[in-house]
């Protein structure tokens, strides 16, 4: 009977009542598993935010300016970039979820070890710790993203794995933004407070890995393996338009800082903002995540295409915003970077969807491993070029920013569908 309960709890979600996909005995239980162990590592990620949070702990540690602008190309690249090695240790094992296991209590440690340089070290010794705690951070992060859309695509069928990804991005959202607005009503900027958000995103790491090591997962066969290397990309032409896409996507991921700067322009307060951009990200995350997810389970492609014309319209808004004199508005730009958010989520929906079910099954990890590489490459050549940026300021990023959204949705117009039932 509890059985028959969870199956229906999971139907109900995944809106596959009546469906003429039959839900395996073990999905129901497997799809709420992995509801509940991404939800914890979803609120993790947004409690210990290295744009926002990590940030702020560095300043206040005294360290010097250098270390907190590495914490973003450190978190990014390093959890792309070290991708191809890893997914050929995941094709090798037979039970792919240990993989994410280990990758997720690596997280919780390297959490912990944050916590501790918080509470013994100050100046450059805290800000050299920090920066190669979240290297080891970001390393075991890569671990669980190779390994994730496997584990997804052995555990939870076609149809409605976008509505268990897309679930949790909105459930975390609600502690995120419990933490946003504490952080904007001023009840969370102190330090000891910050490193408490940290201390307990390293138990929810935690937590989820104890709980997604009970995933009943059949084992794979090692003869089955392929090779992970860019020999995928040959006579590849559908994952190398995808890639392509996602490549030019990356924009929505990079605009919310040159909104905060145009904000600055426009004489608004700089610290207030990057408070909304918490704010703004984590309500669009809990609006639009589930929603871009079941829209994924019905075309992701579509959900590609569309986020790249939603991106390009909030950045071309926020210049016009900017040229008319409404940036200054307490309105405009906390505005222009919700929707930009909700953007950014449903590609994060449609691109992970997108990947698990175009991939053959015994080939996801190779896919995610590559695509994540050459991903990780452009962000880190994004952070050292970055700096240019200045040069030409923030209204013309994101007016090439906009640029290439819109480019994203014509070439991922030439994708095909690959959400077919049965």
């Amino acid at each position: 009977m509890a059985d028959t309960s969870v199956r229906q709890v999971f139907s109900k979600i995944t809106g596959s009542e009546g469906s003429s996909d039959k839900l395996q005995a073990s999905e129901g239980r497997n799809g709420l598993r992995h509801i509940a162990s991404l939800s914890m590592t979803k609120i993790a990620d947004g409690l210990i935010d290295p744009k926002l949070v990590l940030a702020w702990l560095l300043t206040s540690l005294g360290a010097p300016a250098v270390y907190a602008g590495a914490l973003v190309p450190i978190r990014e690249a390093g959890a792309l970039l070290p991708q191809m090695l890893l997914a050929k240790v995941v094709q090798s094992m037979t039970r792919r979820k240990w993989a994410w296991v280990l990758g997720s209590a690596g997280q919780g440690i390297s959490a912990g070890a944050i916590v501790w340089v918080a509470l013994n070290l100050e100046g450059v010794t805290a800000g050299l710790a920090i920066c190669l705690a979240l290297g080891v951070l970001a390393l075991c992060r890569a671990a669980c993203s190779v390994s994730y859309k496997d584990i997804l695509g052995k555990t939870v069928g076609k149809s409605r794995r976008g509505a268990v990804t897309g679930l949790a991005g909105s459930v975390s959202s609600v502690g995120v933004l419990i933490f946003a607005a504490l952080l904007l009503s001023g009840l969370a900027q102190s330090r000891a407070a910050v490193v408490a958000a940290i201390a307990l995103a390293a138990c929810l790491w935690g937590a989820a890995a104890l709980l997604f090591s009970t995933l009943e997962e059949e084992p794979s066969s090692k003869e089955d393996a392929k090779a992970t290397d860019f020999s995928v990309l040959a006579m590849n032409p559908v994952l190398w338009r995808f890639i392509i896409t996602r490549g030019l996507l990356v924009s929505t991921a990079l605009a919310p800082p040159y909104l905060v700067v145009l904000a600055g322009q426009a004489g608004q307060d700089r610290l207030a903002h990057l408070g909304a951009l918490v704010l703004a990200s984590a309500l669009a995350s809990f609006l639009s995540s589930y929603v871009w997810g079941r829209l994924s389970d019905r075309s992701s492609r579509r959900v590609l295409m569309l986020t790249g014309v939603v991106g390009a319209v909030a950045m071309i808004t926020a210049v016009a915003l900017w040229a008319i004199g409404l940036a200054r508005e307490v309105w405009a730009m906390p505005t222009v970077l919700f929707v930009l958010m909700i953007a950014y989520h449903g590609v994060r929906q449609g691109r992970s969807t997108y990947l698990v079910d175009m991939a053959p099954p015994d080939q996801r990890a190779a896919y995610a491993a590559v695509s994540n590489t050459v991903i990780g490459g452009l962000l880190l050549i994004a952070g050292v070029l970055g700096g240019g940026a200045a040069l030409i300021g923030p209204q013309a990023t994101l007016i090439l920013f906009a640029a290439m959204a819109v480019a994203a949705a014509v070439v991922g117009y030439g994708l095909p569908e690959v959400e077919k039932k049965g």
